[in-house]
């Protein structure tokens, strides 16, 4: 490793960024990924422990670790990017992971943003067991605006239904603006993220109200009930529920990836990840706006904190990026421990 790991306190410890991709690079090798897809992955979780996104860093190292055991993803899947049209990429990610293809495809997309003033890639057969945010901000870092959906596993209640059918269903956005970084956002369309759950049964914690039912159909706040044959509700009632369902005519239908409800991993004991599409949808507002998209964008921020607003989204990500890069990502001693057992197998 780059750096040794220093104790924070108690059971915590600081480790580098780039020590941190290198062990979770060794884990994906492994545990059954190629080389370049353990690269990807490994960033991928290194940068949403970094920036304290949790629910989608090393808490879910164990869930790509069994589902590649299971077979249901492959893990050393090479993308196919075909060039559809002016504005058009498609990527058949081969069941593997959706960042690979994602990257495969970047620099085709970028030139046809870049080209034609917006370009759309539509990702089929691929698995995105990750935040969303990271697909989006680097081409906000490079002056572009960017949309992606992606959906999920069953786990979400319609608004008026009585059972699952959607999944989690994220909407990621991200924009340029003159004097910051990126105005970035990544939410699920459910009222709370499938990981967040998650961590909060773990914990023994109790979720607030509103954000899913037990397997009767009853509002719980018992973070097992709802993973225990219960489900979540979508945010905002019909109106979440309508984004979400948004989600899924975009991200599979359009792409030619499976609806939240259409794969069964019955056959793979220990598959974790949601075999689906994504949509990302690249703009360049300079076709528009000129150079003064990003101005224009640091205007509404202005106008934002006028009126009162401290916190804009992303803004917590990124001061918890600044914290770690200069002292160090804190984790959890006995999981950074466990992490270096299961990259030696």
């Amino acid at each position: 490793m780059s750096t040794p790991s220093n104790v924070v306190e108690g059971s915590r410890v600081t480790v580098a960024f780039a020590e941190l991709v290198a062990l979770l690079q060794e884990v994906f090798v492994r545990h059954g990924t190629s080389l370049e897809v353990a690269a990807i992955l490994a960033h991928n979780c290194a940068s949403a422990e970094r920036d304290g996104a949790h629910s989608h860093g090393i808490f879910r190292i164990p869930g790509y670790i069994s589902t590649l055991a299971s077979g249901w993803v492959n893990g050393k899947a090479v993308p196919q990017v075909t060039d559809v049209a002016s504005g058009f990429v498609r990527v058949d990610a081969a069941n593997g992971f959706a960042q690979p293809a994602l990257e495969a495809a970047r620099a085709l997309l970028v030139e046809k943003a870049r080209s034609a003033g917006i370009a759309l890639l539509a990702i089929h057969n691929s698995h995105h067991f990750a935040a969303l945010w990271p697909d989006v901000e680097p081409f906000a870092e490079e002056g572009l605006v960017a949309l992606s959906v992606v959906n999920s596993m069953t786990c979400v209640v319609p608004h008026g239904a009585d059972r699952p059918l959607f999944g989690t269903n994220p909407i990621a956005f991200a924009a340029p603006r003159a004097d910051g970084l990126p105005i970035v956002f990544d939410l699920a369309t459910s009222a709370i993220a499938h990981g967040d759950v998650q961590i909060a049964a773990r914990k023994g914690e109790r979720l607030p109200p509103g954000m899913g039912v037990d397997s009767l159909g009853q509002p719980t706040q018992d973070p097992k009930a709802i993973l225990e044959g219960g489900a979540l509700l979508p945010f905002g009632g019909h109106k979440g529920s309508a984004l979400s369902m948004m989600v899924e005519l975009l991200a599979a239908a359009l792409t030619g990836g499976n609806f939240s409800f259409e794969f069964n991993w019955a056959d793979h004991p220990g598959a974790r990840t949601p075999w689906t599409g994504q949509l990302l949808i690249v703009i360049d507002p300079s076709k528009t706006a000129g150079q003064a998209f990003a101005e224009r964008s640091q205007e509404l921020v202005r106008q934002m904190h006028a009126v009162g607003l401290r916190r804009l989204p992303g803004d917590r990500r990124h001061r918890t990026r600044a914290k770690s890069q200069e002292q160090g990502i804190e984790v959890d001693r006995k999981e950074l421990e466990h992490l270096r057992e299961i990259a030696q197998g």
